[in-house]
């Protein structure tokens, strides 16, 4: 009897920590710009406080949810258009010749210091011509934009759906061939958040 209840205990153990295992694995984050992104205001936010630990908080909070319904509204990867903004900015800390100010957070139109970028009204405006810019390169024509088309490059893209995948905005989007290891580097990190 013992050993029945021996043998009755390590299978529950051991299907215990087996079904913890594959609780705990944390699910893999598309690659792909028309897709929805997977990742909650709150993990957006933890990956961004963790290499920029100087941020507020709660603005990071409100800025990660922007990001999530203005992707939504397009069929637009929330992860990946959040990864490429962190990319883009330094997490928010700008350096080059894109200020905070212009609520640029894509580097559109970021060219040298006579073109230094679009410049947007607020963050939402800023983060919208952002995904409708992704919009472009991942969709194809006959795929229209929900909201009104405030990114003034937009129509610059061309062909449209270009870049299905994060792979493809190397050399594209940016010339640095190796932009597309950066973006995926960034969201390895953030997977395990």
């Amino acid at each position: 009897m013992l050993k029945k209840n021996i043998s009755l205990v390590i299978t529950a153990l051991a299907c215990f920590f087996a079904v913890s295992c594959v609780s705990f694995r944390r699910p893999k984050i598309s690659r792909t710009l028309a897709d929805h992104g997977i990742k909650s205001a709150e993990q957006l936010t933890d990956f961004f406080m963790a290499n920029n630990p100087e941020a507020d908080p709660e603005y990071i909070l409100e800025f990660a949810q922007i990001y999530i319904e203005e992707a939504s509204a397009e069929g637009i990867n929330s992860d990946c258009a959040f990864v490429q903004m962190c990319h883009e900015t330094g997490f928010l800390t700008f350096g080059n010749l894109v200020t905070a100010e212009m609520h640029n957070y894509c580097g559109l139109g970021a060219i040298n210091e006579e073109q230094r970028g679009e410049v947007f009204e607020n963050e939402r405006l800023g983060i919208r011509a952002h995904i409708q810019h992704l919009h472009a390169y991942a969709t194809t024509e006959d795929k229209v934009l929900a909201n009104e088309c405030i990114d003034r490059r937009y129509k610059y893209v061309n062909p449209r759906g270009k870049s299905k995948t994060i792979e493809g905005l190397a050399g594209t989007w940016a010339a640095d061939r190796q932009y597309s290891i950066k973006l995926e580097n960034l969201i390895r990190r953030l997977e395990m958040f």
